[in-house]
């Protein structure tokens, strides 16, 4: 099915289905979304090959979408395509696809596993990491902020507190660079068909080494995340080496990724809003809080997920039917005017600030938002006040994902004092 020109597509321009439209400058693709959010229903996107979905681009209809997992399944998937039934059979289902009581046991694990102590440890150990960061950033002085310093803040977080030992973290580090760095990027046919496995084998080392941890933790249980997880007791059930594997792929690619380029989008906000940049170090405790969440909502580090309609339902002007495909464009959502004034602003002082950046609600909200929160605002603590001048140079270099506002790198400076 072809998208018409009155479908909220200007004419000659691409549609949501095509990698062109991903291609195109932020701006472009923010205007096309604002266009499809002033149309009566949503619009079918074709993907080729006989397959399509319903776009769900409002804020209303992106969180009651969210928050009717019985309707909107995240089962068979939520990415863009599915994965494969014998991908899913190999490496085990990802929490995210997940629905009913499968989800709702596996989350209890995982919540039980984060306890206030490892919490409380978690945080002290961001704080200590993101100076350690900073200090290396001014004693190497590079000049790419992605590697540099974006990247091993959360990745070295969450190995820390998983418990993985040093020997394995350079490897790791590689295997997610290689699961995610084609995630929604359109490529040729030779790198279609040679790259996905190169993805899946990288997951499939990460997980047999993260398999092999958790086998010596039941053995010999530590005081961090994965002796949690391997000894829980929750309804006599603990995680299987499967499912441990599924959901430290999970929590590197998901939280590795979206941190870091919500940081590394952070410091290109701040660079080009200087006014708010200097609003925020006039009282670094009393604004931060809202900073972040307003880079998070302003830059939206997933931009949709997808859902299978499981039962008919009218939401947002259409009544779905069971088999139906939709998309979650948090992206869309996260600048509807009708929540949002003045939405394409970047202010620190937003709120109330409602985004859907960490999700819309519902069984699926984001177990990490919390430690991101911390995350980001340790870092650019201490970004923002040892090299005051700090700052990104350039545009940052996208990847033109349709799943994830990816920055591959961006250029930084700062004062040499």
């Amino acid at each position: 099915m072809t998208i018409p020109a009155q479908s909220g597509r200007g004419p000659g321009e691409p549609g949501l289905g095509d990698p062109a439209f991903w291609q195109q400058p932020p701006a472009a693709r923010l205007a096309a979304f604002a266009r499809l959010r002033a149309l009566d229903a949503p619009v079918y996107v074709d993907e080729g090959r006989g397959r399509g979905h319903f776009a769900l681009v409002r804020h209303a209809d992106v969180q009651e979408a969210s928050r009717l997992p019985k309707v909107f399944a995240s089962a068979p998937g939520v990415t863009t395509p599915e994965p494969a039934r014998w991908v899913r059979a190999l490496f085990g289902d990802s929490m995210v696809n997940l629905d009913g009581a499968d989800h709702a046991q596996l989350r209890k694990i995982v919540q039980r596993a984060f306890t206030p102590r490892l919490l409380a440890a978690a945080e002290a150990d961001i704080h200590a990491v993101a100076a350690r960061i900073v200090d290396d950033m001014l004693a190497q002085r590079p000049d790419e902020f992605v590697t540099a310093v974006a990247s091993r803040l959360p990745l070295e977080v969450i190995c820390n507190m998983m418990g993985i030992p040093e020997r394995y973290r350079p490897e790791i580090a590689d295997r997610v660079n290689h699961a995610s760095e084609n995630i929604g990027v359109e490529r040729g046919l030779a790198a279609r068909l040679r790259i996905p496995g190169r993805g899946l084998r990288a997951l499939a080392r990460m997980q047999r080494m993260v398999a092999g941890i958790g086998r010596e933790r039941r053995r010999q249980p530590a005081d961090d995340l994965i002796s949690a997880l391997v000894t829980a007791n929750v309804d006599g059930q603990a995680l299987g080496a499967r499912q441990l594997g599924a959901f430290f792929s999970l929590l590197m690619v998901a939280g590795v990724e979206t941190t870091r380029n919500a940081i590394t989008h952070g410091l290109s906000l701040l660079t080009d809003h200087p006014d708010q940049r200097e609003l925020l170090l006039s009282d670094f405790e009393r604004y931060a809080d809202g900073a972040v969440d307003e880079m998070i909502r302003h830059s939206t580090p997933i931009i949709q997920f997808r859902r299978t309609v499981k039962a008919e339902h009218t939401l947002g002007g259409r009544t779905f039917a069971p088999g139906e495909k939709v998309v979650l464009y948090y992206a869309s959502a996260n600048r509807d005017e009708a929540v949002f004034p003045d939405p394409d602003a970047f202010d620190i002082t937003r709120s109330p600030n409602p985004h859907l950046g960490f999700g819309g609600g519902g069984p699926h909200f984001c177990l990490g938002a919390h430690l991101a929160r911390v995350e980001m605002k340790a870092l650019f603590r201490e970004l923002l006040t040892r090299p005051r001048e700090l700052r990104a140079v350039g545009l940052p270099d996208l990847a033109g994902s349709n799943f994830d506002n990816r920055v591959r790198s961006l250029r930084f400076a700062f004062d040499q004092a």
